[in-house]
């Protein structure tokens, strides 16, 4: 009895000390992210009179306004999603969203104070290209990591759980984002409008870069999975991507599984990645980088032209 004691305290011992160290790394990610994503916003943006898509366009609309920090103002706003996202969906699914909406604008105050430009004069065009691809590094990490910020993904979430759940929470997201810079549009000009559109491609086309490199704009990923029907759901339902799915039998266990294969895009993929982590801790999932698709679907080539 007392040996088996033993063994249960070092393996908890053990899996705590796992635990402490894998949020270490995760803290040390996330706090370097946020760094990037500061330095976007306060060093290149806002010195610019440039906005965005997301919270970040929602909070530079508000602060057109209202005499305050953006940061104050970012607090205010992520700490609203989290409670309406926690009443909503549950603790759950906002605990991750928890380290960044204090983390981030803790950072931003910090750039605020710091009151570093990154150009010498105003260039909108620099400032767009730079905004994009510090944003696009803050949100590669914090994606990579497996956290997400406490804006659109969020919200989209929210609305699609509640209003429109016969659309899938990437197209919720475009969505958000494109009313945010419309709005933009009306208030602080359509040029200005434009370059949030620029630095919202760079952002998108950055994150890809910092979970896949450079080469793999699609990837495929083949899961073999005992929760073969939740994750097809998932992936057909929130995704917006197909499915193929068959049978196979391990050699070694003689347990039958199934295995899923489909197509996605990196950042789909990291979505697709935490699911399968909540699902079935103990699937096996193999990321495979395509040169090119031809044929029917999001991002595909035409099998029809030379």
């Amino acid at each position: 009895m007392k040996k088996n004691k033993a063994i249960f305290k070092e393996f908890f011992n053990q899996n705590r000390k796992e635990k402490i160290k894998l949020f270490s790394i995760d803290f040390v990610c996330v706090l370097i992210a946020c760094a990037f994503g500061a330095f976007a916003t306060v060093s290149v943006m806002i010195p610019n009179g440039l906005t965005s898509g997301g919270l970040t366009g929602v909070v530079r609309i508000i602060q057109n306004y209202i005499s305050m920090d953006f940061s104050v103002l970012y607090y205010i706003g992520s700490f609203i999603i989290i409670a309406a996202a926690g009443i909503t969906m549950g603790f759950t699914e906002v605990k991750k969203l928890i380290l960044i909406s204090v983390l981030y604008p803790a950072v931003l105050m910090f750039f605020e104070y710091t009151d570093f430009r990154l150009l010498e004069e105003k260039d909108l065009i620099l400032a767009a290209i730079f905004c994009g691809a510090f944003s696009g590094v803050c949100s590669g990490i914090v994606f990579w990591r497996g956290y997400s910020f406490s804006g659109t993904d969020a919200i989209a979430k929210m609305i699609r759980k509640k209003l429109l759940p016969q659309f899938s929470q990437s197209k919720i997201m475009v969505a958000i984002d494109a009313i945010v810079i419309i709005i933009s549009a009306f208030i602080f000009g359509r040029n200005i409008a434009l370059y949030a559109l620029v630095t919202q491609v760079i952002i998108s086309k950055t994150i890809d870069v910092i979970i896949f490199g450079f080469e793999s704009k699609i990837i495929q990923l083949e899961i073999i999975t005992m929760k073969g029907d939740e994750i097809t759901e998932y992936i057909v339902k929130e995704i917006g991507r197909g499915v193929s799915r068959h049978t196979v039998k391990g050699a070694y266990t003689d347990t039958v599984r199934s295995e899923l294969r489909l197509l996605c895009s990196p950042r789909e993929s990291i979505s697709v990645k935490r699911k399968i982590a909540k699902i079935d801790p103990g699937a096996f999932v193999t990321v495979i980088k395509v040169d090119n698709v031809w044929g029917s679907g999001k991002g595909f080539g035409d099998i029809d032209k030379d």
